[in-house]
């Protein structure tokens, strides 16, 4: 059987990315692994051993495109409009907070965030399915 272990995006700015999800999501450093043209990022906190990997290429100034196949990370949080509050007033222009319900029941409370490279980053209320 499979185990998720991580995902990896490309930044540009590895202390203004690395600033970004320890300031918003707790994620700090936990391995840092740097080569010759460029460098891996290992990023993770207590709640989850799943990793977040940043890469950065020596050398790249232009942002990255993100294309039209990137979807959005997803993280989960015990009180969804307490952590909205803290991430605006951190300056960190959260979206506003959606409670999707297509069928008329409410299914998930959400919003996204962009980190400094224009990753979206969707916060979840913890419950049901999104643990």
């Amino acid at each position: 059987m499979a185990k998720c272990i991580h995902s990896m995006i490309r930044v540009t700015d590895e202390a203004r990315s690395v600033a970004f999800y320890e300031q918003a999501f707790g994620l700090t450093v936990a391995e840092r692994l740097d080569f010759p043209d460029f460098t891996l990022v290992y990023l993770s906190n207590p709640e989850s051993g799943f990793e977040l990997e940043l890469t950065v290429n020596k050398g790249r100034a232009a942002p990255y495109e993100l294309g039209d196949g990137y979807g959005h990370l997803a993280v989960s949080v015990d009180d969804l409009d307490a952590e909205h509050a803290r991430l605006e007033a951190a300056g960190l222009a959260p979206r506003k907070l959606v409670a999707f319900a297509p069928a008329g029941e409410v299914f998930a409370r959400f919003f996204f965030v962009a980190d400094p490279d224009g990753y979206q980053i969707e916060v979840l209320q913890r419950g049901g399915r999104f643990q």
